[in-house]
């Protein structure tokens, strides 16, 4: 036998093992077992190519499938859960496909062959009006996306601004809003806030892929992004193709969109500027309104002539940074500046909590509790970092008052009124006085029998959490 079809035969049955360690993988994370352990066979295998081997940024795909990645890829896809996509298929519904169907798409990857499917278009409203479009790709294209993300993340995180807060392992948006704050107290208190008009709509692909190849030698991982770029949108059954833009909604454009902005952080670096962003959100900070409007004017023609990005024009502006919001939080006007949360993002609290107490929704007062509790954890795990403990107080006061005016609510008459009044320890007499007053919900919520029949540890009893933390 020669000694190339030696080494094909060797390679064809390398790639069968593989694939069925893969399959045997799917299948234990289908039946809730514990994956064995990755190391010894990929090892092995990384030792056995040893200098024979291609450069590394030529076998980036024969990561991407490495058994290792995809269990951790296919953890994560059931972990963010979401929607289906176009094929109508759901994440509990994937390590069943997996199983019957991986070698055939490890095959596709390997060969450079995978088509994605196009993404659903989702719209969701955004706070300060308007709709988001989200891109929902099929969970085996999410599968696949998030895969390359991790391979592509490992070799790229390092290389990226220390400024760039946004998509990285790490790293959060209370770090960015921290950061700026250390500038504001250094000095530098005033700000050019930066808003990048439908910034995932128009990315350039022509110019994030030249990006990406810079950094990418395997021409298979390249074309399969470029497919992914390419797929078309699904809207009213037919598949419109796309020539510009990242869609939100797949594990890979949030690291695309890293790939096309790490060149504005470096411009602002080579500028010897003080800035911070996540995702397309960036504020810089300096000492003087002339400077900023300098900056304003100078990297505004960077991001249209360089980037071909364009700034929105009535969400930017040169302002003291207590004027403005940053990634939900704005700061005080103070020698040493704090962290408070912002008035829009305080509106959005309310409206939502109005939202999931409304008495039109016909749910019971246990499930109320439980969506809002939801809500409130996730609420106050984000905002809870503000530095005005007065802004919490207020909104716990308010949101209790809340509750209460929604609870006398659902007891409707006067008759129910006076006998849970009643029930709750409330004297006959005030107990009448209250439950056939005039007043409306809202104003009888601060009254003294209602405080008294509903106090704050009912809410706790409910497992409503509260705003701040009381020693």
């Amino acid at each position: 036998m020669s000694d190339k079809r030696q080494k094909n035969q060797l390679a064809h049955s390398g790639s069968l093992a593989r694939d069925q360690q893969m399959v045997l993988a799917f299948e234990q994370e289908d039946r809730g077992e514990a994956p064995k352990d990755l190391k010894e066979g990929t090892e092995s295998l990384a030792g056995k190519r040893g200098t024979q081997s291609p450069a590394i940024g030529e076998q980036l795909m024969e990561e991407v499938c490495e058994r290792g990645n995809c269990e951790q890829a296919l953890a994560r896809v059931k972990a963010n859960k979401g929607s289906a996509g176009v094929d109508g298929m759901t994440v509990h519904q994937l390590p069943a496909y997996l199983k019957q169907y991986w070698p055939q798409i490890r095959e596709q990857l390997l060969s450079g062959t995978y088509k994605p499917q196009p993404v659903k278009r989702v719209e969701i409203p955004k706070p300060d009006g308007g709709v988001r479009k989200l891109g929902i790709p099929t969970v085996l294209d999410r599968l696949i996306q998030q895969a390359v993300m991790q391979v592509l993340q490992r070799k790229w995180d390092g290389t990226f601004s220390d400024h760039s807060y946004g998509f990285r392992p790490g790293r959060s948006a209370h770090q960015a809003v921290e950061a700026a704050q250390q500038y504001i107290a250094a000095g530098y208190r005033w700000v050019v806030d930066l808003d990048l008009e439908k910034f995932f709509d128009r990315v350039n692909h022509d110019r994030l892929m030249a990006k990406i190849a810079e950094r990418v030698g395997d021409q298979r991982v390249l074309t399969l992004i470029r497919a992914f770029l390419r797929a078309g949108v699904m809207e009213n059954g037919l598949a419109n193709p796309v020539d510009e833009g990242t869609p939100q909604g797949g594990p890979l454009s949030p690291l695309l969109s890293n790939i096309v902005l790490d060149e504005f952080d470096r411009e602002l670096e080579r500028r010897g500027l003080r800035f911070a962003r996540y995702a397309d959100d960036s504020n810089i900070y300096v000492r003087s309104r002339r400077a900023a409007e300098r900056v304003m004017k100078s990297i505004t023609r960077f991001l249209t002539a360089k980037l071909k990005l364009k700034v929105n024009e009535q969400k930017s502006a040169v302002a003291r940074p207590w004027e403005r919001k940053f990634l939900g939080f704005s700061f005080t006007n103070s020698g040493v500046p704090k962290r408070r949360i912002a008035p829009k993002a305080v509106d959005r609290f309310k409206e939502r909590v109005r939202e999931l107490t409304s008495r039109t929704r016909g749910v019971s007062t246990e499930r109320m509790a439980d969506e809002l509790s939801r809500y409130l954890r996730g609420w106050i795990v984000y905002f809870g970092k503000c530095e005005t403990p007065s802004v919490l107080e207020g909104l716990e006061q308010w949101l209790r008052r809340r509750l209460r005016s929604a609870i006398w609510k659902q007891w409707k008459r006067g008759t129910v009124r006076f006998a849970e009044l009643r029930k709750r320890g409330v004297g006959k007499d005030l107990a009448a006085q209250t439950a056939g007053s005039a007043h409306g919900p809202w104003r009888l919520a601060a009254s003294p029998a209602l405080s008294f029949a509903l106090p704050n540890a009912y809410f706790d009893s409910l497992g409503i959490p509260r705003l701040t933390v009381r020693r």
